[in-house]
């Protein structure tokens, strides 16, 4: 029988520890973690919802929780989440089309993704105040 203790000299898988991280993989994988914190969300807008219909005493309870510090952190992180996952669909999308692939072109696409995302929601969050 030949010898067992013999190990093939084997190239290591690919893991994150060999990447370098690049700007369309972290989107990609911000995209897929927004995706899931969306959930998350949906959740808050459920409650606020069943709130409204469980009568005003209850409804102004969890209005005094979203307009805590805490709350409005919370909704600032969820308006980001869904701006940055909005985004990440439409670049993707446009990426369907079999435009903007090539490797400058998409790494522009994911800084203008992270960029709009940040700028769109600092003035979602303006305009609310401002009108308010």
């Amino acid at each position: 029988m030949a010898n067992a203790q013999v190990q093939a000299k084997r190239p290591l898988s690919p893991h994150l520890q060999i990447y370098k991280p690049i700007p369309t993989m972290v989107m990609s994988i911000l995209h897929r973690i927004t995706g899931a914190a969306l959930y998350f969300g949906t959740l808050l807008v459920a409650w606020w919802l069943t709130a409204a219909a469980s009568g005003p005493q209850y409804f102004d309870w969890v209005s005094g929780f979203f307009g805590s510090w805490f709350g409005r952190l919370v909704l600032f992180g969820y308006t980001f989440v869904l701006i940055h996952h909005a985004l990440g669909g439409l670049r993707h999308l446009i990426w369907d089309t079999g435009r903007l692939m090539d490797k400058r072109s998409a790494t522009a696409m994911a800084w203008a993704t992270l960029a709009g995302s940040i700028t769109l929601t600092l003035i979602i969050w303006i305009v609310g105040y401002a009108v308010r």
